[in-house]
């Protein structure tokens, strides 16, 4: 009963952070890809 009175983790704070750190990797590996696409061309 104690521990429903005792939010312990706290999803919102955590769904954004989980978000951002996406849509970084996300970022991260499209740039990739562009630069291997781009160093192609001769």
């Amino acid at each position: 009963m104690i521990s429903q009175n005792l939010p312990l983790v706290n999803y919102g704070n955590g769904i954004i952070m989980i978000g951002v750190f996406a849509a970084v990797c996300v970022a991260l590996v499209v740039t990739i890809v562009l630069f291997m696409n781009s160093g192609k061309k001769e």
